[in-house]
């Protein structure tokens, strides 16, 4: 039987994610000329009615917050007398607080809602798994780094902690979840956008090289977590059921897997009204690894490269571990993991780094 994983996936909060996660905010940077090319294309009259934009699976806010400023700003240009609605969307355990403070400027991130006159913002503590606005009522959504994230985990994976290790019924298992949940956010997507609206979707993939996030060359990310967790498993620091329970909910969808409900004329999502108008993979190399090569201090890149990897995937070793456990000896092992991680990095230096590997589609509503 399949598993929920909402209550599994959360980003560390407090500001810890945008202040280390360099990376990330350079492939949502990177999007900002697709952003405002689908708002170009769009018909934005002057009309004084409400504008809604989305971020949906946004965080904290902190790393889309100048292509989200940017898009506004070009909203707010071409029709001045437009309400602006920007909606924050994520998961119900998310850190929303950090998003009011960060969009209205009260900690070092530079600010947009200070600037833009007639600009309401808001938050939705509701998965993009379900409808997240009333039908027809948004017209553009953008979404970062978020729709690889399962509904419900649909199995085990043998030996390793993610679906890029898995094989045979195992991985067609995860495929089939990720298949069935993308037509899923498509539809919802389709259900809340207005027709002639636009979503700018980022996300994480298998590119037409078979890389993906910490995949592309060198050292293996997803092999060294399942590496490190193992060995704490032989260790008895964990049993090997908890290992067995360490399941990232994720699905790396290829381009083809991507375009088919946009593409195939007979699918529910097509008849929907969604058409691609754009995707392209692109890869964005590790911040942390470039700024190592440049000043070559294996100490440094560790401690800074560590975070990076913490800030999205400890809730996923959280899950993992027996609820009977104190919370206080549940977060010593998770810091030991880490360390761990920090110190094979420290000592292992080269080829070490997390590239990011993405999807970047453009997708209108007839």
């Amino acid at each position: 039987m399949a598993a929920n994983t909402a209550g599994d996936i959360r980003m560390k909060g407090s500001g810890y994610y945008s202040l280390a996660t360099t990376g990330a905010k350079d492939v949502i940077d990177g999007a900002l000329p697709l952003v405002i090319g689908a708002l170009k294309a769009m018909d934005i009259p002057d009309n004084g009615a409400v504008f809604t934009m989305a971020d949906m699976g946004c965080a904290d806010g902190g790393t889309s917050i100048d292509t989200i400023g940017a898009a506004l700003r070009h909203v707010r240009g071409r029709a001045p007398s437009r309400p602006l609605s920007m909606v924050y969307t994520d998961l119900p355990r998310n850190d929303f607080s950090q998003i009011f403070q960060i969009v209205h400027g009260l900690t070092d991130i530079p600010a947009y809602a200070p600037d833009i006159d007639n600009l309401y913002v808001f938050t939705s503590g509701t998965s993009f798994h379900r409808r997240l606005f009333p039908e027809g009522a948004l017209n553009f959504g953008f979404s970062a780094t978020s729709s690889h994230y399962l509904s419900a985990r649909p199995g085990p994976i043998t030996d390793h902690v993610h679906m890029v290790g898995a094989s045979g019924a195992e991985r067609a298992a995860y495929a089939e979840q990720g298949r069935a949940d993308w037509s899923r956010i498509l539809l919802n997507r389709a259900a809340d956008l207005a027709p002639g609206g636009r979503l700018v979707l980022i996300n994480f993939c298998r590119d037409e090289q078979g890389r993906y996030l910490g995949g592309t060359t060198g050292v293996n990310m997803f092999d060294t977590f399942d590496w490190l967790w193992r060995a704490l498993a032989d260790k008895g620091v964990i049993t090997n059921d908890e290992y067995a329970a360490t399941v990232f909910p994720q699905y790396y969808r290829d381009v083809e897997e991507c375009s088919a409900p946009l593409v195939d004329t007979d699918h529910p999502v097509y008849r929907a009204g969604l058409r691609l108008d754009h995707i392209e993979t692109r890869v964005i190399d590790c911040p942390y690894r470039l700024d190592y090569e440049r000043h070559g201090d294996a100490a440094k890149f560790a401690t800074a490269y560590i975070p990076t990897l913490r800030s999205w995937s400890e809730s996923v070793f959280a899950a993992g571990l027996s609820i009977g456990r104190p919370g206080e000896e549940r977060a010593e092992i998770i810091d030991c993991f880490f360390d761990s991680y920090e110190t094979f990095v420290r000592e292992n230096p080269q080829g070490q780094g997390m590239d990011y590997v993405h999807t970047y589609m453009v997708i209108k509503k007839e």
